[in-house]
Order: structure tokens, then sequence, then C-alpha cells
């Protein structure tokens, strides 16, 4: 018996064997595959309210879920420009704030015992609502889903809350290259106060009032400008009478006009240029504006636009990345906007030095696409490419379902996305070439590059004469309070006395160097950093090595360029945090007391503070310096001015309390400093030791 196992297990070994190996020989088109699954696309289930809510419906009994999507016609657009931003936090507080029945905190927690999910927000160019349950909760939720789209409390705190977060994002808007080159061409394209490209800013959200918020959302959230799609397990004519009944209560008001504005353009050539230090790579974009969707080339200019970048069997990648190796990354598209004109760019990031070779790589491939006609195979190839893609735009019932609602909303032909498969199988070899002479214009190209200036040198100048694009973010001003002038010549007198006191031997001559201990006030509560400081008061160098729980991170400040290291590894310092630093330092009671005769001063008289008697001192400038020194001493108390703080939007007064004055080597220096910001505390700095080398 175990030899006639061993006989029949190594005759089916033998038997799979040969089966492998004759399949191995088969050709590619030989080898025979089971059928695909099919997939049918769905009927859409329309019908329209007396209100004007139109409702889009598919069954999709996959799982028991019922997912259902609010479509408004309103958004961005429709906001001045002095306001912008109100869209965006009309769609957040819509959510967060809860409605007049229940609160936000109430809500979310409600949802979280259900499994479920509500959200509403506000582009550019619609709004939108959303619920997600499950099937058996969806009759007791839909109608808290109505009130949150009826009744929202737009409560004062939570608009407060949305503001500070906007601000939050406008304060780091310059942190990263692309973030900074897509806002910036889309500027140089539309205009800098077009809706299509124009930032919010801090005065703009400061300018948003709860009034202005209600009213956006009254005119918007009605029946006439509403487009409903659901899709999940239920049965459609007992979903209809459901829907009917819920939502027939909400108002048909007035339609909403999205008006959007032309754009008025000309093609010209320019090369502009955001000089960002604290980066070692360049970022491109280039390029002209765009067409709308309607456009009949509309086929050819996407077939055109995928010969030219289609990820990596596009020209771009394999030319200027794989076979040039001038690419982290490159990219392009020819846009077409439903609503108003998109963009045609073209975009590489590449190293500082070989910032000019990639922008004329680029441009040459576009030329390209003009003089010589794509092969046969190229188009065949690309063309196949492209549906194929296509395929996973239909690969779900609920695409289909957001597919029509979005064709519906834009007012394009439900046929659309099929005419467009038939129109790309027709896109020919000659059409490639008519539309890239027709619609791409390379000798009238608006160039943007940001990069490190001191790295890419004058590698731009050959593009044209380079316009600088200054990216500093507005910060908002405080109304002007009535100042009184003091007593200019008792002021020197003071700050004399001031200068004498710390530094008793007169200016340092070499570098000051101390040793301290920062505890900082967190979210977490108190972290202890060390520091070690080298500051030379005569050429604003400065080098801070801290100790934090991750490492040692020094930062450094030398002939007006920052850098931080850390680990072996060294980078720019962000401009904002180099400003911030030089300005800490210029507001030193020692650099005042090293250039005071180069400040204009005013005695105040003589000032009862919290801490004691002083008399106060203030340095006249752009920032008014509040000192308040002790009337024996002449040595600083406290030093208050007020400053800017782009988390909060606002300005802020910051006051640094001495104490513990300490000599040595001719340098009188305090030993405990506590700063506050408003009346929190928020650092404490103990000197150990103080020297100068």
């Amino acid at each position: 018996m175990k030899a006639m196992r061993k006989t029949a297990l190594l005759t089916l070994l033998i038997l799979i064997a040969g089966t492998q190996l004759l399949t191995a020989q088969k050709s590619w088109d030989e080898i025979e595959y089971p059928p695909l699954n099919t997939f049918e696309k769905p009927d859409v289930e329309i019908f329209e309210l007396d209100n004007g809510i139109t409702f889009y419906l598919v069954e999709d009994d996959e799982l028991p879920l019922i997912n259902l999507r609010v479509l408004v016609r309103t958004g961005g657009v429709l906001v001045p420009n002095d306001k912008a931003g109100l869209n965006s936090i009309a769609g957040t507080v819509m959510r967060t704030g809860g409605t007049t029945s229940i609160s936000g905190d109430d809500l979310n927690e409600l949802l979280e015992d259900r499994a479920a999910r509500m959200e509403t927000g506000i582009g550019l160019t619609s709004g939108s609502a959303s619920m997600n349950v499950l099937k058996d909760d969806f009759e007791e939720l839909l109608p808290m889903f109505i009130d949150l789209l009826q009744n929202p409390a737009f409560p004062e705190n939570r608009i407060q809350l949305a503001k500070t977060q906007q601000k939050t994002s406008i304060s780091r808007r310059n942190d990263e290259s692309i973030p900074v080159g897509l806002r910036e061409f889309q500027k140089l394209l539309y205009g800098p106060g077009s809706p299509y490209a124009r930032t919010t800013e801090y005065e703009t959200i400061d300018n948003i009032t709860r009034d202005d918020l209600v009213q956006f959302h009254q005119e918007a959230f009605v029946g006439r400008n509403m487009m409903i799609g659901v899709i999940g397990d239920f049965s459609i004519p007992e979903l209809k009478e459901i829907l009917s009944d819920a939502f027939s209560q909400i108002p048909s008001g007035e339609p909403v006009s999205l008006d959007f504005p032309e754009v008025d353009y000309d093609f010209v050539n320019s090369i502009n240029f955001v000089d960002k230090r604290d980066v070692n790579q360049s970022f491109v974009m280039m390029g002209h504006i765009g067409g709308m969707r309607d456009n009949p080339d509309y086929a050819a200019l996407q077939v055109m636009n995928r010969v030219l970048s289609d990820g990596f069997s596009g020209r771009l990648m394999r030319i200027v990345r794989s076979q040039m190796g001038l690419a982290y990354a490159v990219f392009g598209e020819y846009g077409s906007g439903n609503f108003f004109p998109g963009m045609f760019y073209a975009g590489v990031m590449t190293q500082s030095e070989t910032t000019a070779e990639a922008i004329n790589a680029i441009l040459e491939q576009i030329r390209r696409l003009q003089d010589e006609p794509v092969s046969e195979r190229e188009l065949r190839d690309t063309v196949d490419r492209f549906l194929n893609s296509l395929v996973f735009q239909y690969d779900s019932r609920a695409s289909v379902l957001n597919e029509r609602m979005s064709l519906d909303y834009a007012g394009l032909d439900p046929e659309t996305f099929d005419r467009l498969v038939e129109e790309i199988q027709q896109v020919t070899i000659d059409d490639i070439q008519r539309v890239a002479q027709q619609h791409l214009k390379p000798d009238a190209l608006q160039i943007l590059v940001v990069g490190n200036g001191a790295e890419i040198g004058d590698q731009l100048e050959q593009f044209g004469e380079v316009n600088m694009i200054d990216i500093t973010i507005p910060v908002p001003g405080e109304a002007e309070e009535e100042t009184v002038a003091g007593d200019a010549a008792a002021g020197a007198e003071w700050l004399s006395r001031m200068a004498s006191a710390l530094l008793p031997d007169g200016p340092i001559e070499g570098e000051l160097i101390f040793e301290a201990d920062n505890t900082v006030q967190g979210p977490m509560g108190e972290m202890v950093l060390g520091v070690r400081q080298t500051v030379n008061f005569d050429d604003d160098k400065l080098i801070a090595e801290v100790t934090a729980p991750m490492g040692v991170i020094t930062m450094q400040i030398m002939d007006g360029e920052g850098v931080m290291m850390m680990g072996g590894n060294q980078m720019p310092m962000p401009p904002a945090q180099k400003e911030e630093m030089l300005s800490e330092h210029k507001r030193n009671p020692l650099y005042i007391a090293m250039h005071s005769g180069t400040f204009t001063s005013e005695y105040h008289g003589m000032t009862e503070t919290e801490d004691g008697h002083f008399a106060h001192i203030v340095l006249v400038g752009d920032t008014r310096i509040n000192l308040y020194l002790d009337p024996e001493t002449a040595a600083p108390a406290s030093i208050a001015f007020r400053q800017f703080d782009p988390e909060q939007g606002q300005q802020v007064t910051i006051r640094r309390v001495f104490a513990e004055w300490t000599l040595n080597d001719g340098v009188m220096l305090p030993y405990q400093t506590d700063i506050y910001q408003g009346d929190d505390k928020i650092s404490s700095i103990t000197v150990k030791t103080h020297s100068v080398e």
C-alpha cells in the first residue's frame, strides 16, 4: 500500500509539472482566461419635488447602508474679495456648530454611537452635505440631517475656532515650495483679485461676521438650489415616499445664480521668481490659460496631453526625468473647466543648478508636439492607456450616481462620458498636431520658479527680465492709538544710564556666550530645554544650541543667512523663523545698550506697575518698545511690546520681566527672565553662566 501511494503521488507531480511546462510554452495571446465579472451600469431614478429639489436614486444592497449626498448651488465665487474665506467657514461651522436643537458636541456623540457620519462643506463652485448611516437608522437620523441643513446654529465660539484654524493655515502657507508655486501661478494666470486665484488673508477672515454666515447659508440651502443623490440598501418606491415627506418642508426659495467672471487673459511671455532661501531645489510652473469643457477639441486636447504627460509613459517623464535626469518629478496638463477656463501647465522639481536646463527641456517637448507628428504606435498606445483608465470612472454604482449628478450640475449632457469615449477613439495624428499648434503657445508662457536665489544665480535671465514676487503675508494693522510725545532729552539720558549699567566697561568686544534652561509652557505641560547661545552684537551673529528631547538642534544666523542643523544634517532656516530670531535679538536690552545712540527714546515719567515703581522709557520706531527701568540702578525691570501672532492672526502684547542681574566680564545679564503673552506666562529662562570670549 505504501508503494502504491508513492507511485500515485509521483504520477500526480509529473502530470502537474507537464501541465505547467505546456502552459509556459504558450504565447501570451494563446493563454485562455476565465471571463471577467461584468459590471452593468445601473439606472438612475430621478424625480423632483414641488420645492425644486431633484433626487437621484440608485439601489445597492451589497451592504446594509444608505448614503445621501446633497449638492448645493452656491460657492466661494459668490463671496466678495474683502470676505474671502466666508464660504469655507460657513461650510465648516454648519457642521461643527450643530443646530438650534442639538449642539455640535452632542451631535458628534450621537453619530459616534450609531457609527454614522454627517458632513458639510462649501468650495469655490458648489456646496455639499452628506450622511452615511446604517439602513436601520436612516429614518430616525434623516430629520436630524435636515435640521442640520436648515437650522445651523452658527455659535460664536465655533466661528472663532474656525477663524483661528483659517489663520493658522494662512500663517503656514509659505512653508512649502509646491503650495507657494501653485498659488502664485494661479495669480499670474487669473489675476490676484480673481475669485479663481485669490487667497484668504487675516484681514478678510476678520471681516466675516456671524450675520454674513447666516445670510450666505439662508440664500443657498433652499429647495431650488439642491440636488440630492441617495445610494444604498432600499426599495426605490418606499424611499421616494420617505424623501418626499421629509424634504417637502424645505422652502423652495430663490435659485442662486452662479455668475463666473470672465477671464481677461493676454498671452505674454514672463519669468517670475519667488526667492525662498530655505530650500535647495527649484519648483517650476510654466504655462498659460487653458480652455473650457465644451470645446469641440476637448478629446484631441486630452490625448495630446497624455502624449506629453501621461505619468511614466508621457514624454516629460520619459525624457526630462528618465533620460536627461533633470527632475525629481515632472508633470503637466491641459485643463478644461466646466465653469471657467482651466490652465495649461507643465511643472518640474529639479536641483537648483539645473533649473534653467529643466525649463528648456520642457519647452523643447512642448514645441516638439507642434513641430513633429506623433508616431502611429505612440498614438495607439496613448489612446489605449487613456481608454483603459476611463474604466475606473464607472467602477461602482456610487461613481455612476456621482457622475450623473456632476454632469447635471455643470449643465452637461448625460451622454457626455459615452461621447468622450467615442471621440477619443477617433483622434488622429493630425488632430494632435493641429490642437498643439492651435492651443499651445510655447513662446508666450508664464514661467514661475520657487527656489533658492543664492543657488540659482543668474540662470533665469535667459528667459527675460525676472519679476520678483513678494509672498510676504499681509499683517493687519491695529487701530492707531493716540500717543503723547515724551521727553526726548530725558529719554536719551535714561537710555545712556541703562547702557552704562549693563555695560560698565563699555561695549562688548567679542562674543557673549551664556548657558541657560528655558522652561516652555506647552499644551502637554512644561518642557525644559537646555540652551547654549553665542551672540555677536556688532555683526548680528547668532548661534543657539538647543538640547531638546529629540536631540541637539543648532540654529545659526551669520552674514544674514540662517541654517538649522541636527544629527549631521543641515537645512536652510525658514525666513519667518530667521526674522523672528533677529527681531528678538534687536529687542534684547544688551543690543539696545550697545546701540543706544541709534535709538530715538522718550521719557514718559515714573510709572507704577504690579512689579514696582519704574522710569518708563519708550523706544520710538516701527514697533514701540516700552522699557521700565529701576530708578536706582537704571537696569530694566521689564520690557513690553506689541507683535503679531500668526497663529491667532492678531496683535498680542509680549512682556519680559527681568530679575537677578549678574555682572561678569563687564556684562550685566538677567539670570531670570519670565516671558508673558498677555496675562499668560509662556516661558522662563534661567541663566547658569555667561562670559565674553
